[in-house]
Formats: structure tokens, C-alpha cells, sequence
């Protein structure tokens, strides 16, 4: 059994995550954190989550939580992901890692932590839109050249971040796919008098409304037709059980960085 820790139990993902751990049939729910100071502090996980006792705890007082646990799941933010690294890093625990919007410090932080631990870290942990990955390749390889390319994203009113982790992750595959620099071709939003559309680049344009769960479209259009790839998201335990499923891929792993695609063995589909 992989027993698993939550940080960030009481936040919108931590109480999918609770969820999906009781859930799994691999998995145990053996530690939640909570900041300190926090209302949720030593309420039982179940409670926080809706549904139902678990005689797990939520704590502030991190390590005392170490022992009970070989995988810690962080869906919190960049600001507390630092301490979080250290903390498993300290301990030799395995981490999933979902948090986006990451500056490049802690992307450098976390490549130097995977020396010491296993960890799996992606923008996206839904099964679809990994394969919505691999099929972008695919198209990109056939008609990228030929097309506008176009990215547009939807999530909720709370999200931080724009453009998304995913829609950048999206982007990036294309761009590898087409031997272009993202950094160079991105457009982010357009406004006023900008011309006529350059062919190499990405346009990304985002949409932050009511209680979207994650959007996803990416649009290559060429004159006479264009394909439309979509992916909709309608809960957060989509997400949760990627993370989870995830973690159990990752209790035999002694160090190194992975993501999704990994974990799903998508990389070795030559398609």
C-alpha cells in the first residue's frame, strides 16, 4: 500500500484529494497538513472533505507526520511548495506535485530535489489531457506548418494564473513539435491595431468565469477547414484520481523527475 500525505488538506484539490485516496483500492490516507493556525486543524479528514469520518487527522504540526508516510501529494501554491520540498527531501518522501504558476527558482528547486526523491510533476493529471498531449503531436507533425494555431482556455473565478499550467504545457508541446522556441512565438491576448497574424505564432487567449473546472481547446485553423481538439473537465476528482494514481506509480521509485505522460506509459506510443 502507498501511504499517502496531503498538504493543503482543507484547500479546494485537498479535499478532492482526501476523497480520492479513501477511494483507491492502493492507496492509503495515512497524514493531511493544514497551515498552522488553521480552523481545520486536528478535525478529521473525512470531516474537511464531506464524507464522512476517517480517523485521520489534519495537522499542523508537520513532522510529527513524517514516519506515517512515503508519498506526499502538494496541489497548494508556489509560495508553499519551497518548504514542502524541503520538508520530504528531509525525510526521503516521494512527491506529486500539481502546483502551477511556477516561477523558475522553484522549477530549478525542484529538478535539484529529484536528485534525492522520486517526484512526478505536471501541469494537467487527467488522463484525457495527456492524451490530448500525444494528439497534438500527432497533428502538429501532419498540418502544424500549414495552420494558424490558437489556444483558448476557461477555468474558474478563483484561478490565479494565466494562461493555465495546462494551456502552457499545450503550447509547449506544439512548439517541440515544430522546432519553435514558445518563448519567442507565444501571443498572450491581442488588442488594438496588431497586424496581420504571423504563421509561427501560438495565440493563447483565457476565459476566468464562475465555477468552470478546466477548458481546454486548441484550434488549428487553415482557409478551408480547421480541427478543433477539445477537452472539458466538469470535477476536481478527475484531477485527484490522476494524482493518486500517480502516487502509487511512484512508491517503488527511489529518486528522478517524471511526469503523466510517464506514469501512463504515453511516451512509449508510437502513434
Amino acid at each position: 500500500m502507498t501511504n499517502v500525505g496531503i498538504f493543503g488538506a482543507n484547500g479546494r484539490m485537498g479535499r478532492n484529494l482526501i476523497e480520492a485516496v479513501v477511494a483507491d483500492e492502493t492507496a492509503t490516507l495515512s497524514a493531511c497538513s493544514v497551515r498552522e493556525s488553521s480552523p481545520f486543524d486536528k478535525m478529521d479528514a473525512g470531516l474537511i472533505a464531506g464524507i464522512g469520518a476517517t480517523n485521520i487527522y489534519a495537522s499542523s504540526e508537520l513532522e510529527s507526520l513524517a514516519p506515517l508516510t512515503n508519498v506526499w501529494i502538494d496541489f497548494t501554491l508556489p509560495e508553499a511548495l519551497s518548504a514542502n520540498i524541503d520538508f520530504c527531501v528531509k525525510h526521503k518522501l516521494n512527491m506529486v506535485i500539481g502546483v502551477t504558476g511556477l516561477p523558475e527558482t522553484l522549477l530549478e528547486k525542484m529538478k535539484d530535489a529529484s536528485q534525492h526523491i522520486a517526484i512526478v510533476f505536471a501541469a494537467n493529471f487527467s488522463t484525457g489531457v495527456n492524451l490530448l498531449y500525444k494528439l497534438l503531436e500527432v497533428t502538429s507533425k501532419t498540418i502544424g506548418d500549414d495552420c494558424d494555431i490558437e489556444i483558448i482556455e476557461g477555468h474558474h473565478r478563483y484561478k490565479k494564473d494565466a494562461p493555465s499550467g495546462t494551456a502552457m504545457a499545450l503550447g509547449q508541446v506544439i512548439a517541440d513539435t515544430l522546432d519553435r522556441d514558445l518563448n519567442k512565438v507565444a501571443v498572450y491576448g491581442r488588442e488594438g491595431d496588431t497586424g496581420e497574424r504571423d504563421r509561427e505564432t501560438i495565440g493563447f487567449a483565457t476565459v476566468r468565469a464562475g465555477d468552470i473546472v478546466g477548458d481546454h481547446t486548441v484550434l488549428f485553423a487553415d482557409i478551408g477547414e480547421r480541427i478543433e481538439i477539445t477537452h472539458k473537465a466538469t470535477s476536481r476528482l478527475t484531477f485527484a484520481k490522476g494524482a493518486v494514481r500517480a502516487a502509487n506509480w511512484l512508491s517503488d521509485k527511489q529518486n528522478g523527475l517524471f511526469d503523466m505522460q510517464d506514469v501512463l506509459s504515453l511516451k512509449e506510443l508510437n502513434i
